[in-house]
């Protein structure tokens, strides 16, 4: 599927159908867009709140649900103190409610269609969302390809998605998550009490047993510069790395 530009995507109201607290910071909204709506794991949409004056703000977001799901979208916005559009869905948006949203867009950050190599997927906070869209798709495809996650997060309970992931992965034996936890100890053995850095991309790649043909990774800027030049350390070509980074 070819990158589809924004101008040619019509824009639609979602209703939000529920809210889910995940993390201190994270909530999931799950919602129902008016026009039909399929999209591929790894793409997103453009959310736009318009004030009564008639001044607009509009962020993207990445999907969190599989594409094999229900008519129901999962968008799990983190809550940022300067921003303009996550305060008002953690403070004042509710069930029932309308969203404007345009989309799925996005044409490079995308699961492969029938992967036949092992994949590594790299994510901090809020950047495991297109990667948590990936890894639904995989399981709901029943796909078999050795397939690793390292995600960053400041404390247990900062891990968006924590117990589907850890119950996928007591559920499947091709599917490896690793936790790096930066401000306290993790509770599990094969965890890691600090920032991702190259020897502990190095230390994932080798679960694999074979070196990934895809690579994808998300985050703030600097996760991604981090986490990309650990994988471009570990020897695998800059061609099957790709990236995603976030803002407010």
């Amino acid at each position: 599927m070819t990158e589809r530009s924004a101008r040619s995507v019509s824009w639609q109201t979602g209703v939000i159908a529920e809210i889910i607290k995940q993390t201190p910071s994270i909530k999931s909204f799950f919602l129902r867009p008016c026009a039909p709506f399929s999209h591929i794991a790894g793409q997103h949409v453009d959310v736009r709140l318009t004030a009564p004056d008639g001044y607009e703000a509009m962020r993207s977001y990445s999907i969190a649900s599989s594409p094999s799901a229900s008519n129901v979208i999962e968008l799990a916005i983190e809550r940022l103190p300067d921003g303009e559009v996550s305060p008002f869905f953690h403070d004042i948006a509710s069930v029932g409610d309308e969203i404007e949203l345009r989309g799925p867009l996005g044409g490079h950050f995308l699961w492969p269609e029938r992967p036949a190599a092992p994949v590594l997927l790299i994510g901090a906070g809020s950047g495991v969302v297109p990667l948590m869209a990936m890894i639904r798709q995989r399981r709901d495809l029943a796909q078999t390809v050795p397939t690793a996650l390292l995600l960053s997060a400041r404390t247990r309970r900062d891990v968006l998605f924590a117990d589907e992931l850890l119950s996928l992965e007591m559920a499947d034996p091709t599917f490896k998550l690793a936790l790096a936890i930066t401000r306290e100890a993790p509770v599990r053995a094969c965890d890691f009490a600090r920032r991702i850095d190259s020897a502990m991309v190095a230390e994932v790649i080798a679960w694999l047993h074979h070196m990934p043909a895809h690579v994808f990774i998300c985050g703030s800027n600097p996760f991604v510069e981090i986490a990309a030049e650990g994988a471009l350390m570990a020897g695998l070509d800059a061609a099957v790395i790709k990236t995603e980074r976030y803002g407010g």
